[in-house]
């Protein structure tokens, strides 16, 4: 089975990954921010690194959905391929961060890559508001993540938003974390893992 976890800067993802994974016993994917090259750059100069950062993402998503597919293992995946695609490079490209000539290249290239994967059994959406995210963001404290910007937060919002709207590729769950604190509150992680036993059932 193929899960993952989606949802803006700051939403928790990654830490709710790691502990879904541990609950089910899962292998967790987590996105590769720790090895990625750009992302200093790219958070420092972003027209000139956007390109460079998008595909680099791209590849390594592609990459990991290969590998599940061929696992047969169940796996938790940080983060899908269709965000990069259908959030943050468009969201690139609109505020004039990513060249018409890049941006036809990529989607190019994604157009090609998602013909050969399939989308996650299970889509579980971290909803937030930006004040939370904001919150979230300064709390964990990467220096990279300093400069971004409350307007870029909320572009990227929108554009999730819009994508879950018409998600399409599989079984979803919407999470709204406003209100939830599943690190530190055993009752909030628990009402999540309900929700997700009940769309597992479901897909038997």
């Amino acid at each position: 089975m193929h899960f993952a976890v989606a949802g803006n800067i700051g939403a928790g993802k990654t830490t709710l990954t790691k502990l879904l994974a541990k609950h089910y016993n899962w292998e967790p994917q987590l996105e590769d921010v720790v090895d990625n090259p750009y992302l200093d750059d790219f958070y420092n100069q972003m027209e000139r690194w956007s390109f460079n950062l998008q595909v680099y993402f791209l590849n390594s998503r592609f990459r990991q959905v290969a590998q599940i597919r061929k696992s047969g293992k169940d796996i938790i995946q940080d983060r899908t391929i269709y965000e990069d695609a259908h959030i943050f490079a468009p969201n690139l490209h609109a505020m004039g961060l990513m060249t018409n000539r890049d941006y036809e290249n990529y989607k190019s290239l994604f157009d090609l890559m998602e013909s050969f994967v399939e989308g996650p059994d299970l889509l579980i959406y971290l909803r937030s508001s930006i004040q939370n995210l904001v919150a979230q963001i300064h709390k964990r404290g990467r220096d990279y993540e300093n400069s971004i910007s409350i307007d870029y937060l909320s572009r990227l919002n929108e554009r999730y938003e819009a994508w879950i709207s018409k998600y399409n590729k599989g079984n979803l769950l919407i999470i709204d974390v406003d209100n939830l604190d599943f690190v530190a509150n055993p009752e909030d992680l628990g009402g999540i893992i309900t929700k997700i036993d009940a769309q597992i059932n479901g897909l038997f």
